[in-house]
């Protein structure tokens, strides 16, 4: 994900920044350029000679610009939304806010990978999120993908929830970006993937029962051998799983080196420890192949790792990457790249 800058100062933003941390302008995202303008007082702005005015959600923290020609008060991101909390339900609106922070960080890196984004009002099977909590309603909500629709429950972005649910399923790894990223690589694979017969050689028939596919694995458990060819223990459930979480570590692996790219981090051997060459991640890794891109994030990887234990955390990225799975990331990024 990138780095951007104010263009009334030069100081640094972040993706969710409202107003820029050091001269105080009020700053939107302009969606057709993938970058921060300085709003007015009135929060608009012209760009290009259309005028742009503040998200109606902007009270919930939400800072994207929408377009005259949108016709609409609400963003590009938040029209997205099929379902969310009822407006009295003000519990489950605030997890809602941190929630759509992590679904417009991922639709940026979609935008900047040249992935198609249709939205659902617009076609059928489009995409969509329905974005609900269990807490509020004590109804379960099933996190999962259907037809475009992308079901996320937002008791997720509770910590206390989302870790205990981290160490009971024996996950390393358990965020709301990576749900969003997982389960939008199950909509992708149905918009992307045309030989069906070359996916199924990588990943399996797609078409196994899914219900027996859940039912044998918290029955069983992964293969012992899991290791030897899939990312994660979820990844062996079904072909569709396998696919969906193959995507999702293409998008924490290229997301990560656009976001160092742009920060100017260059690993220098003579300088890191456990770097054997040095390393200067691009922003761009559509005209690379996949093997350059894994060879850069392994190191990129490796010293995030140790700036991460460095604090006492656990390891930024805990998974390794066997020679399988790097195939199944090559064929994806084959699937990326050349639809862009």
């Amino acid at each position: 994900m990138a780095s951007y800058r104010c263009t009334a100062c030069g100081s640094f933003l972040i993706l969710e920044s409202l107003t820029c941390p050091r001269c105080g302008v009020a700053v939107g995202f302009h969606r057709p350029s993938l970058t921060f303008a300085v709003l007015a007082d009135d929060l608009a702005v012209v760009i290009d000679g259309e005028e742009f005015h503040a998200c109606s959600q902007r009270g919930w923290q939400c800072n994207w610009l929408v377009g005259e020609s949108e016709r609409s008060g609400r963003c590009f991101s938040c029209r997205l939304t099929r379902r969310a909390p009822a407006l009295d339900d003000t519990i489950a609106l605030e997890k809602l806010a941190d929630t759509k922070i992590a679904k417009r960080r991922l639709l940026v890196q979609l935008f900047q990978l040249g992935l198609p984004v249709t939205p659902y009002h617009e076609k059928e099977g489009g995409l969509a999120f329905d974005l609900l909590s269990s807490r509020s309603t004590g109804e379960r909500v099933t996190i999962g993908h259907a037809n475009g629709v992308i079901t996320i429950d937002l008791a997720e972005t509770l910590d206390a929830h989302r870790e205990r649910l981290r160490v009971q399923l024996g996950e390393p790894y358990r965020t709301m970006l990576g749900h969003l990223r997982h389960e939008v690589g199950h909509y992708y694979q149905n918009v992307l993937v045309s030989d069906w017969d070359e996916c199924r050689a990588l990943f399996g028939d797609e078409r196994a029962s899914y219900r027996d596919a859940i039912d044998r694995h918290y029955r069983t458990g992964a293969p012992d051998d899991w290791r030897e060819s899939f990312i994660s223990e979820y990844a062996t459930m079904h072909p569709w799983e396998d696919f969906a979480e193959c995507f999702a570590h293409y998008l924490h692996i290229t997301g990560t080196l656009h976001t160092s790219a742009r920060a100017g981090l260059e690993l220098v051997a003579s300088h890191a420890e456990e770097v054997m060459a040095s390393v200067v991640p691009r922003l761009d890794y559509a005209d690379a192949d996949m093997r350059t891109v894994l060879d850069d994030w392994d190191l990129i990887a490796t010293f995030f790792n140790q700036v991460n234990r460095s604090m006492g955390h656990r390891p930024l990225y805990p998974f390794v990457i066997n020679d399988v799975v790097a195939t199944k990331l090559t064929y994806i990024h084959r699937l990326i790249t050349g639809h862009a």
